[in-house]
């Protein structure tokens, strides 16, 4: 391939019929047949074709890059530390040391004493492409340190087990987990999940320390495929939790922490549609559930009968409640009032007591930070604004006293006085208002270019918190705005209801009509909107580059989730059987297949003008798998009618979250930020 034009992928006609049509798909061959090892050499000649082309097409603009990426380097504190926090004998927090990529984990005892390195992500990164840390638990008795690691984006994890006192490696080393490492039985044992060869936690382990993990105890089996399972603890350490469930389904049992092997107690069999999870205290069980409220309710039960829930605090349209937390003394609950985040302060002997913790801003994103003693009297707080640096603050519940312990710093500086941010509502085409969170320099001119942000999926709210690569944008005249679509959770349960399934398009619509409505109002014009989003926010740009590309000036979709149909179609890939609750089952259902079919981004490219595109990928990505932006970029390459830049970046080392490391991620948002500005100069 000569470097001056764009690979063009092989076509093999590949043709496969459901429910009596046929589905052609010229571009399956790019999906390795022995994935998740992936050695087909024209495969990765092809993706290494589009690696060199990006790499080509983005040298003119390595200096923007590089200026980016300083600019936004500068704005962290490198050498900086966490707000040490108490944890029984110890109090921990984590460092960055300068220049550093990965923390380093430490500790100090209470009574006095050196301080502890525990844990150094530095060396063990060193030398490799990709490190993730996934879970880490110190035992009860502060002597043993339980973590995982993965090193190539693959998220199958590797436990291993430290001796704190030593710093040596046990013998333990178990491969291939997924989630929390629990410590149970006197820290005799280690709770974990292993991740089966279909990336599903179908089974929660018992590893006996010293023992052979060929002795490993099953403690449970999910038989449902499309069930997840996970383990972790009650707030006061007494129990196990072993939770089963999908995107709208949810099972629990319980075993006493101290005796993993005794018979686990079922709370509530399964019932589609509701969810629920739960803490305990005293002999008493606080189920958090939506079974008579799509909004949630608290209830109680009793352990001796643990499916008698009772009613603590009613379901609400006006309040949505997101969490309860269990101390000694209190409980707090958090949730959303109209999308804004809510804490309140509860008590165990006074119901009508609610003391709710009041913020100065009227957009922000607040939520409770580490707490992890049962007995706390003072609450750690996360704060944050699109305008407003993140803050750590102590909350004394007894006063209701609020101390900012630590507000982040921007070494380059910072002047919120120079930025505003606005909370905005516009109407969809059913009539139906969308929050829109927007932040801008004061000084920007009317009109000008505007970086649309969304997601809309599974339930996930997209907080209006800070960032400071954004900056980058909005120094350049950019307004910033995040689009609080349906398919999140923004506005309560009924929200995600109304994006999902066989409302999936409001979606796409919401985040179109959003832009519409932001031209009207004269924030910018049509041509002057970047747009990105990843992942399912991935498949929203591919569906409205689809419906609507005249509007938009420069895409990003990270790690783009736009095969929908076949993957859906596949129950042999990780995440499908878990994901037809949210998506739908076009295997046995004909009006689910051709919904989907309808809208898949990679089923949908016509002959048309596209928009200019950035997509990236990651060879090792359990979640999207690698080919399903390579296909979609084949099939845009061989219809589109432009001649606008398309361009595909796969992370032949990485994952689902690209480059690991603080300032590495860094550097990809700069290539981002350079392809934007580079595709909207000169448009108007």
């Amino acid at each position: 391939m000569s470097i001056a034009t764009p690979p063009v992928a092989a076509k093999h006609p590949h043709v496969e019929t459901h429910h009596g049509i046929e589905v052609s798909d010229d571009y399956a061959w790019l999906r390795d047949p022995g994935y998740p090892e992936v050695t087909d050499k024209a495969v990765l000649a092809h993706l290494e074709a589009e690696n060199a082309w990006f790499e080509h097409r983005m040298a003119p603009q390595q200096g923007r890059i590089d200026a980016l990426f300083k600019e936004m380097r500068a704005r962290i504190k490198e050498a900086d530390k966490s707000v040490p926090q108490k944890d029984g004998d110890y109090v921990y927090w984590i460092e960055f040391e300068e220049g550093a990529e990965y923390k380093k984990w430490w500790r100090r005892p209470v009574s006095g004493g050196a301080d502890q390195l525990i844990l150094d992500e530095v060396a063990l990164a060193a030398g490799k492409e990709y490190f993730r840390l996934e879970a880490l638990a110190v035992s009860n008795d502060g002597r043993l340190l339980a973590y995982s690691t993965d090193d190539n984006g693959s998220e199958r994890y590797t436990a291993r087990v430290k001796d704190l006192a030593s710093g040596e490696l046990l013998g333990d080393a178990i491969p291939g987990t997924l989630g929390a490492l629990v410590w149970v039985a006197g820290d005799t044992g280690l709770v974990y999940t292993p991740a089966n060869e279909q990336w599903r936690t179908d089974r929660v382990m018992l590893h006996w320390l010293g023992q052979p993990n060929s002795a490993d105890v099953e403690l449970y089996r999910e038989h449902d495929e499309g069930f997840r399972a996970s383990a972790g603890l009650t707030s006061n350490d007494q129990w196990l939790v072993l939770a089963s469930g999908d995107h709208e389904t949810s099972e629990a049992r319980l075993v006493p922490a101290k005796d993993p092997l005794a018979t686990p107690l079922l709370v509530r069999a399964r019932q589609a549609g509701v969810e629920y999870d739960l803490d305990e205290r005293e002999g008493t069980l606080y189920i958090h559930t939506n079974d008579t409220h799509e909004n949630f309710r608290l209830a109680t039960a009793p352990l001796a009968d643990p499916g008698q829930w009772t009613t603590l605090i009613e379901g609400s349209d006006d309040y949505y409640l997101t969490g309860v937390d269990l101390f000694r003394d209190f409980y707090v609950t958090t949730g959303r009032v109209r999308g804004l985040d809510r804490i309140e302060v509860r008590y165990y002997d006074d119901p009508a007591r609610i003391e709710p913790i009041q913020f100065p801003e009227a957009s922000f994103s607040a939520g409770l930070g580490d707490n992890p003693e049962w007995a706390m009297d003072t609450l750690r707080l996360s704060y944050e604004s699109m305008v407003s640096p993140a803050s750590v603050i102590d909350y004394e519940v007894a006063s209701g006293a609020m101390t900012t312990l630590k507000v982040q710093e921007i070494p380059s500086g910072y002047d919120a006085a120079l930025y505003e941010t606005e909370r905005l509502e516009i109407p969809a085409r059913d009539g139906t208002p969308i929050p829109v969170s927007l932040v801008q320099r004061k000084d920007r001119a009317p009109g000008g270019p505007l970086y649309l942000y969304g997601y809309g999926a599974y339930g996930i709210a997209i907080d209006p918190g800070f960032s400071t690569t954004r900056l980058s944008l909005i120094d350049r005249g950019f307004a910033y705005a995040i689009a609080h679509i349906r398919g999140g959770d923004d506005l309560g349960r009924a929200w995600y209801k109304a994006g999902k399934l066989e409302r999936r398009t409001n979606t796409f619509h919401d985040f179109v009509d959003v832009a519409r409505g932001l031209i009207a109002r004269g924030f910018t014009q049509a041509g002057q909107i970047a747009i990105a989003g990843g992942s399912a926010g991935g498949e929203l740009m591919g569906a409205v580059v689809n419906s609507d590309p005249q509007l938009w000036g420069a895409v990003a979709a990270h790690v783009p989730f736009v095969d929908v149909l076949n993957t859906m179609l596949d129950p042999t890939l990780p995440l499908t059987p878990g994901e037809w609750p949210e998506w739908g089952n076009p295997i046995e259902d004909r009006c689910a297949f051709e919904l989907i079919r309808s809208y898949s981004p990679y089923d949908q490219v016509k002959p048309q003008a596209y928009p200019p595109m950035l997509v990236t990928a990651g060879l090792n990505d359990p979640r999207v798998t690698y080919w399903e932006p390579a296909k979609w970029v084949a099939r845009l390459r061989e219809l589109k009618t432009d001649q606008n830049e398309l361009l595909l970046k796969t992370n032949m080392d990485a994952g689902h979250g690209g480059k690991s490391g603080r300032f590495e991620s860094l550097r990809e948002t700069a290539e981002e930020f350079a392809f934007v500005l580079w595709q909207l100069e000169g448009r108007s």
